[in-house]
């Protein structure tokens, strides 16, 4: 146990980070964070008691606080911490009660928000309906209460559970003496409230999920909700002489379920009632400067002719890109190998390309003139209703209104990414001659197509970086996470649409689960090592190991393949390498994100180990996995049918290696880590060596012959370095230096 302080306001585990320790608050209190919604942790809540592998919330300092820091990753280790501790036990065990209790009483609250708000809306898109149809007005489209949908649960509390709950909260003393009779009963009640915790979080992110999702429908900043429905009711109805007393009474309704669902931003709802109450209906009328703003039909719009517009081509361009668009769409065979058609499709390419450049510099001036149309666009490679079909455009146009769930903290939409590269927050990808912009430029510098003076230019234009990106990486990108690189054109089309989009979008919340069962088998997969220096107290140039996750972009096309497109995004390791996506797509995400870390696995060694990456006598991941494709026929380790299966994985991966390997390592990380085998013995001795397991796996694997004797290896030789961390720790702090983050997490990883 070590004890810790945090300051206000810091953080002390992130959302989306592997649970390390549980911390027992000693004094103070700290914030459990949803996106709507906090619990307070106040003197002995345990920080972690319903976390897993990564952590689902935010925890910040609410005070400064003290926390106590455990290891707690299994059982065993809760055993340890228990033994012979009756106070311990005692605050562990209503800790663990309390706190499922907390979070029973914030799902129970979301859970009747949610349907509060699902039955409200209805209800009041209803009552629209039925006033337009009373007072003979038009009713506006409202394409959003096509795809609304009542909450389906996946992480639900029964109600024997709330039951339960209270009750054991009813009657705590005469629980907690019971229950710290046996440790065994003491153990298992934390253990069944800790994954009750667990169910309870997920359902509360469900709920709020769905919230976040579907508010706009109701108010939102964007004027196409049912707040702007009711009030261009009213501007229709006054215009016909009609009373809007019954229009006064819902807009009310709306502003005070909206404060009361806690959702929204209480000034959005203030200023919009506020233009409501002070629309000056006397002074205006339909022919003058009404604030109406009628939802888009998007069936009815010129979509590409919106596009060409904005992209500021002349009409004979315009109109040339217009009949290629036009062919296309008219097209028996889109995917023809045709010499006619495969012209048609790089003509169109090449055109893409220039008009999302056109549009995106416009656009990233001025954020305001950003259409749906052109969010479409830029997002998903649409151009038109005729390719894609009015329900998928529709679909499209309602996705507009939630593209922030496919963004996070590193993950970006193609467009998003662009606009980190114009503000130069990201350095510009490498293109596929493996060059960055500046090693770009001065290649063009050496080949005399650049002096010096437009080198420095370049380098610092916001537009020269986005053009290197749109015309390198996004190009190349696009078309092979698309899949049939042969047939590609990046114009959306319904074809290539399998499902509903919402089976198909690939959101950031997909993306971090998919990312995360990974890192919860194999460990160390992100782990770099970076240095550490403070020569005044003793440690010069040390290297500890940090995770360092990639960033993933999702490319504006509906495809089937994934592209670890870098290890690194500069020349240090200590990087984020640069994972994309198809931004829809009808594979399972899972295989793809395990295809694009085996990739990552490889390339990111090739890397390290430089001019010596298959070079047996300089021990590595690929030296070794190299020398084994290479004389895998005079293996003595491997039988007649292994040998048969090495020879037919080569051939299928037209002798690449680095394809064979990541085959392997898809099945090491599916099969073997769950103790079913379908690699051969060399494999395994390498991967268990390079690619180790975390260590409740290597636990559950110990057993088994196969396994022990390189498990028994890699934890000795772990153990040592730990206990040379301890001791350089312990001498460095007698010194007066301060164990920091960095150092902690090093220290935690080969505990791991």
């Amino acid at each position: 146990m070590e004890i810790i302080k945090v300051q206000k306001g810091q953080m002390v585990a992130h959302k989306n980070e592997k649970v390390k320790y549980w911390y027992l608050v000693q004094e103070g209190i700290v914030l459990q964070k949803f996106e709507f919604s906090e619990v307070p942790l106040r003197k002995n809540s345990i920080i972690g008691i319903g976390e897993r592998d990564i952590s689902l919330c935010d925890y910040v300092a609410d005070e400064d606080v003290v926390l106590a820091q455990f290891l707690c990753e299994n059982t065993e280790e809760l055993k340890l911490i228990l033994t012979g501790q009756e106070r311990i036990r005692n605050i562990f065990l209503r800790a663990a009660i309390e706190q499922r209790n907390a979070l029973l009483t914030l799902y129970s609250d979301l859970n009747n928000r949610s349907r509060q708000f699902h039955m409200f809306v209805e209800t009041v898109y209803n009552d629209y309906k039925n006033l337009c149809g009373k007072y003979r007005i038009e009713e506006q489209l409202f394409p959003k209460m096509e795809h609304f949908n009542p909450l389906i649960m996946q992480h639900k509390a029964e109600e024997w559970e709330v039951n339960n709950s209270a009750s054991v909260m009813k009657y705590m003393e005469e629980y907690l003496r019971l229950m710290e009779k046996d440790e065994n009963l003491t153990v298992g009640a934390i253990k069944e409230a800790a994954a009750q915790i667990q169910r309870f979080m997920r359902g509360i992110l469900e709920m709020e999920s769905y919230l976040s999702y579907n508010k706009g429908i109701l108010i939102g900043e964007e004027q196409a909700d049912l707040f702007r429905l009711y009030f261009d009711l009213s501007i229709a109805m006054y215009e016909k002489k009609y009373k809007i007393d019954t229009i006064s009474e819902k807009i009310q309704l709306i502003a005070k379920l909206a404060e009361r669902l806690n959702i929204y931003n209480p000034r959005m709802i203030s200023r919009k009632l506020r233009e409501f109450q002070e629309y000056d209906y006397a002074g205006k009328t339909t022919d003058g400067n009404v604030v109406a703003q009628k939802e888009q039909d998007i069936t009815s719009e010129d979509c590409l002719n919106h596009i060409l517009e904005f992209a500021g081509y002349d009409d004979e361009t315009a109109e040339q890109i217009t009949k290629m668009v036009d062919a296309y769409r008219d097209l028996a065979d889109p995917q023809s190998a045709e010499n006619e058609v495969r012209t048609l499709r790089k003509q169109i390419t090449t055109v893409y390309y220039d008009m999302y450049e056109r549009v995106f510099l416009r656009v990233v001036e001025d954020e305001s003139r950003l259409t749906p149309v052109l969010k479409m666009f830029l997002n998903f490679g649409f151009v038109d209703t005729g390719l894609t079909g009015e329900e998928y455009a529709k679909e499209l146009y309602d996705l507009c209104a939630h593209l922030d769930i496919c963004r996070s903290k590193r993950i970006y939409t193609i467009y998003e990414w662009l606009k980190c590269i114009y503000k130069g927050e990201k350095e510009p990808s490498k293109n596929e001659f493996d060059l960055n912009f500046e090693a770009y430029l001065v290649e063009q510098n050496k080949n005399g197509k650049l002096t010096q003076a437009q080198v420095k230019e370049y380098y610092q234009s916001p537009e020269r970086r986005v053009a290197f990106e749109i015309r390198n990486m996004f190009a190349s990108v696009n078309k092979l996470t698309y899949g049939k690189i042969s047939t590609f054109c990046p114009l959306l089309r319904k074809d290539d649409l399998l499902n509903s989009l919402d089976r198909m979008l690939v959101t950031a919340e997909k993306l971090e689960r998919a990312l995360n069962e990974i890192r919860k088998i194999d460990y160390s997969v992100f782990y770099q090592e970076v240095s550490f220096s403070d020569p005044e107290k003793g440690i010069n140039n040390e290297r500890i190991m940090k995770e360092i996750l990639p960033d993933m972009i999702l490319m504006p096309n509906a495809g089937t393949r994934v592209m670890m497109w870098q290890e690194t995004s500069g020349r240090k390791s200590s990087t984020p390498g640069r994972f994309m996506f198809p931004v829809f797509t009808a594979v399972e995400l899972d295989e793809l994100m395990l295809e694009a870390v085996g990739q990552y696995r490889w390339e990111m060694c090739r890397r390290l180990e430089g001019v010596h990456w298959n070079d047996i006598r300089e021990k590595s991941l690929t030296a070794e996995y190299c020398t084994y494709l290479q004389f895998y026929r005079k293996n003595h380790d491997l039988s007649a049918d292994a040998k048969e299966k090495v020879k037919s994985a080569l051939t299928r991966a037209k002798n690449s290696y680095r394809e064979v390997f990541v085959r392997d390592y898809v099945n090491w990380v599916k099969f073997e880590s769950k103790g079913s085998f379908r690699l051969n013995k060399v494999v395994r001795d390498i991967l268990v060596r390079y690619c180790p397991f975390a260590k409740e796996i290597r636990n559950d694997l110990r057993s088994n012959p196969l396994y022990q004797a390189a498990i028994t290896r890699f934890e000795t030789e772990t153990a040592k370095k730990l206990q040379r961390f301890g001791a350089l720790y312990n001498k460095y702090m007698k010194a007066g230096g301060e164990i920091t983050p960095e150092l902690k997490e090093n220290l935690i990883y080969y505990q791991m």
